[in-house]
């Protein structure tokens, strides 16, 4: 089994993957608040504009409590902004072995390659961590994030969730 410890500082040449900080639940919140329409309502803010800025940066602090790996903020090492976040959650379709890649970035950062090379680092740092495998799922509808996996390496699996008003979730993996 992996060792249960948390995600350090991660480098490549753009950028810094980092421990989430209280300071970036502004960056989050606006990762909300730009969402495509067709996400499932609980992945939105509500009509009671939740969640605030309160909301995640105490989501962000019961976060930063866990002993193992989580999910990093994604900064621009040239301009020093908080771009969105990159990392492993296991809450998702693999087992606590087999935690699920996760990413999201500000829209104005898109097509520039930032979520591949988060993703890279990630996905090098899980492997010379000892997870063998690495599950995504991503929203038949989501053409760039599909894409993404895609360079990462990431196959599709055939598992397709059920058909909702927001599309269908296709599932894929990653041997590392």
């Amino acid at each position: 089994m992996p060792p249960a410890t948390a995600l350090n500082t991660l480098e490549t040449d753009r950028i810094t993957l980092r421990p989430q900080r209280v300071s970036d639940a502004a960056v989050y919140r606006q990762l909300w608040a730009e969402r495509d329409v067709r996400v499932p309502q609980h992945r939105q803010i509500n009509l009671d504009g939740r969640p605030t800025e309160e909301d995640i940066a105490t989501q962000i602090r019961d976060e930063r409590q866990a002993s193992r790996p989580g999910l990093l903020a994604v900064e621009r090492k040239a301009a020093g902004d908080v771009i969105g976040y990159c990392g492993l959650v296991f809450n998702g379709d693999g087992t606590n072995d087999e935690p699920e890649l996760a990413f999201e970035l500000l829209r104005a950062i898109h097509n520039k390659g930032f979520a591949t090379e988060a993703g890279w680092a990630v996905v090098r740092w899980a492997g010379e961590a000892g997870y063998g495998r690495l599950w995504a799922t991503v929203w038949d509808w989501n053409v760039a994030s599909r894409r993404v996996l895609e360079k990462l390496g990431f196959r599709d699996t055939g598992g397709v969730g059920p058909e909702t008003v927001h599309g269908r979730s296709l599932l894929t993996v990653l041997e590392v």
